[in-house]
């Protein structure tokens, strides 16, 4: 019967309403954002989604970008635009066609890689945090209470981290006392790379997305994950016994995300447009609560949903330190990059 319901919720997390595909617009994201709920206005307009292509995380879109893979629009986290920019890749958003652009918390706009005199490069549309997803049934609370609980030898096999170096590296800075990424020296990084190093000792894998989280927690495969929103939203849904701790001693991360406007895009650019403006409008805020536990980077959004528990549990106040995901020095990022992939490799 556990087997059976098992297959059953891996079914229902990871399978998608099945509508027809709108071939005069691609969309390049993350798994589990194919839901209509998200832009629910798009699918009223034109009757159909549109086309949907995948990646796993950041950089390996970057990757497929650069090296010619041809989309509309792409869906990156605010610590990429900046790759995005200087490989020529992207062109500006004309605001003027984005209604509720202006009513976007402008604490999400406030850096010139998003915005300069050339224009708007990036419309941010979700944001969500990093902390500590874990089974209720098997670990105590007070363990989930330190970041330390990575390293613990007690879980060793029993532990999941992203396949992300910036979340990764999130972690290993809070877990060694670091919480702005922005500003690092030489002994921070090597202190979050020897904690990391520890860390990578209990991992039984990596997961590449959310829906390889829940499976692996929902099987009893692991324990504990360095997690964002989704996994704890989905896993909740079904009644599966998850916490998100994301007030440990060492603090949680937080991060948002949001669309690019790609040069030379195959298909329709008015119908870009009305998908950025289906993802903005604040009916959107509950889909994206829904589907994925993330917060609505619109102010009337949140407003929308600010008395939903899930919003205080997963979006609420902490208090603890908050390592925000924001840009950081990109040649600092590659350093990392490069690190977390030794790491990985048992180096």
């Amino acid at each position: 019967m556990t087997l059976l319901r098992s297959t059953a919720m891996m079914l229902a997390l990871t399978t998608a309403p099945a509508l027809a595909a709108d071939a005069e617009l691609t969309v390049f994201d993350w798994s589990g954002f194919e839901d209509p709920r998200i832009f629910q206005t798009y699918v009223d307009k034109h009757g159909a989604e549109p086309t949907f292509a995948f990646y796993g995380d950041d950089d390996e879109a970057y990757q497929k970008l650069a090296s010619g893979f041809k989309a509309d629009v792409a869906h990156p986290c605010s610590q990429m635009v900046s790759k995005y920019r200087d490989a020529g890749l992207i062109e500006p958003w004309d605001t003027s066609r984005i209604p509720n652009f202006a009513d976007i918390d402008p604490k999400f706009m406030d850096s010139p890689i998003f915005k300069d005199d050339q224009g708007v490069w990036y419309i941010p549309t979700d944001w969500g945090a990093t902390a500590i997803a874990y089974n209720t049934e098997t670990v105590p609370a007070e363990d989930v209470s330190t970041l330390q609980v990575f390293v613990d030898p007690k879980y060793q096999g029993r532990t999941s981290l992203p396949d992300s170096a910036d979340d990764v590296w999130a972690l290993g800075y809070l877990a060694t006392g670091t919480t702005d990424w922005t500003q690092v020296t030489d002994e921070q990084f090597q202190a979050a790379a020897d904690w990391l190093r520890q860390a990578h000792q209990n991992v039984s894998a990596y997961w590449t997305d959310p829906a390889s989280l829940n499976q692996m927690m929902a099987s009893g495969a692991v324990d504990i994950a360095w997690s964002w929103n989704d996994s704890p939203t989905q896993l909740a849904a079904e009644d599966f016994p998850v916490g998100f701790e994301r007030a440990p001693k060492e603090g949680s991360s937080t991060f948002f995300c949001g669309f690019i406007n790609l040069k030379d895009g195959p298909g329709s650019e008015d119908k870009a447009y009305d998908f950025i403006n289906a993802w903005l409008d604040t009916s959107a805020a509950g889909g994206l609560l829904d589907v994925v536990g993330y917060g609505h980077t619109t102010k009337a959004g949140m407003e929308s949903i600010k008395d939903d528990p899930r919003v205080t549990a997963g979006l609420g106040p902490v208090d603890a330190p908050i390592l925000a995901q924001t840009p950081n020095d990109a040649a600092q990022r590659e350093r990392q990059l490069a690190e977390f992939e030794k790491i990985k490799a048992g180096f």
